[in-house]
């Protein structure tokens, strides 16, 4: 990836900082066509990325996000040749931006018209713009923070819950108006520029082969919310027949389908979970349990080994049995029963454990105490002041 000339960089940044102090977009347009000429989409992410990495804040950065985008506008010049897999993650992308154009002209014209059904109809198919913005968040914003470019998910993720709320306002007819619906849908538009000639290409310069091909699997899993067919299974299965796998696992690490984990990290993150599992295996026999801080039920290391049939009072043998023999029969796939217990109210849940051909593996117990569940009133949201 080529690096911008410090000089120009330095330049740009200014003009940046003095467009925040006051300076008007085509001032600062026309200072940098004239002192810098063309920039690619990838000095322009490294400039904003330098500015956040200097001290300037991410929200700050996100608050202009929409002035950089047509300040770029005209010293933009495309050099990352788009890739020629259609079932690439970032054609794949750009695909669904075309449906989400035909969408937002369709509220266009509704609107035009005073056409409230059409309105209603076409914000119900806007909401897909928000599963688009998860694959990006969490698809592609991983790999671009790998390579030490965090400023799309600091200032790009901020953009996207903007939306996210103007939708949920323009969705309200009690709320909607023509000014916030024009909001809505000059934003989303704004958003396919600030992706498609700037994101996509900065992340074709830094993204490589194999990494591409983890996306896709994550786009597999995540699932494109506007597009029927994409031939993703087909790029998938082609990869895979070429060997490509997922991330190398470390020494000493248990290697997943979705990740690696150490022996120690495994064990502190099921034994911090809010609930208290229990694995039986085929054999009915208990093969581990964690060990959370307030467990339910008491649980010894002297029962590792034991028939789960040994663990229960005679009177529930029975029902023990029946449901082991269902999760073997497959006839079932789970169960589940409360109790009141000291003061807490005790949800108990048994899961059929399969492997991807349905073979049974055994059984899962999941315990939990959900009398301070059920306690709560109201909402608590993430950026809610306290702990």
């Amino acid at each position: 990836m080529g690096k911008i000339d410090p000089a120009k960089r330095q330049l740009v940044a200014d003009i940046i900082r003095r467009l925040h102090q006051g300076l008007t977009v085509e001032e600062a347009k026309s200072e940098i066509l004239l002192g810098v000429g063309k920039l690619t989409s990838a000095e322009i992410t490294e400039i904003e990325q330098g500015l956040i990495n200097e001290g300037v804040s991410p929200e700050e950065i996100s608050k202009f996000c929409n002035v950089h985008a047509k300040l770029f506008e005209s010293a933009l010049e495309q050099t990352v040749a788009a890739p020629d897999a259609p079932s690439h993650p970032v054609n794949l992308l750009k695909k669904e931006n075309r449906e989400i154009e035909k969408i937002v002209a369709g509220l266009r014209e509704s609107a035009a018209r005073g056409d409230t059904k059409g309105v209603e109809a076409g914000l119900g198919r806007l909401h897909g713009v928000v599963g688009h913005y998860v694959l990006k968040e969490n698809a592609l914003f991983p790999y671009l923070e790998k390579h030490g470019f965090p400023g799309p998910s600091k200032v790009m993720w901020s953009k996207h819950n903007e939306v996210r709320e103007m939708l949920k306002k323009a969705s309200d007819p009690a709320l909607r108006t023509q000014d916030v619906l024009k909001s809505l849908l000059d934003e989303v538009e704004g958003m396919i520029f600030k992706e498609e000639n700037i994101l996509y290409p900065a992340s074709l310069e830094r993204i490589s082969a194999p990494e591409w091909v983890e996306i896709l699997k994550a786009c597999d899993q995540i699932g494109f919310p506007l597009l029927v067919a994409s031939g993703l299974h087909a790029a998938l299965a082609e990869a895979e027949n070429r060997g490509v796998s997922g991330a190398p696992v470390s020494a000493g690490e248990i290697g997943m389908p979705t990740g690696s984990l150490s022996v120690a990290e495994l064990t502190a993150l099921l034994n911090v979970l809010p609930v208290d599992v229990t694995f039986v295996d085929a054999e009915d026999k208990v093969k581990f349990f964690s060990q959370s801080r307030d467990r339910v039920f008491v649980r010894a290391t002297s029962v590792l080994g034991r028939s789960v049939q040994n663990c229960h009072p005679p009177q529930s043998l029975n029902r023990v049995t029946e449901i082991l023999e269902s999760f073997r029969n497959g006839s079932k796939d789970h169960a589940e029963f409360w109790i009141q217990l000291k003061g807490r109210f005790v949800h108990i849940r048994y899961y059929a454990v399969r492997d991807p051909h349905g073979l049974y593996l055994g059984t899962l117990e999941v315990t939990q105490d959900l009398a301070p569940l059920r306690a709560l009133t109201g909402e608590k949201r993430l950026l809610s002041d306290g702990n």
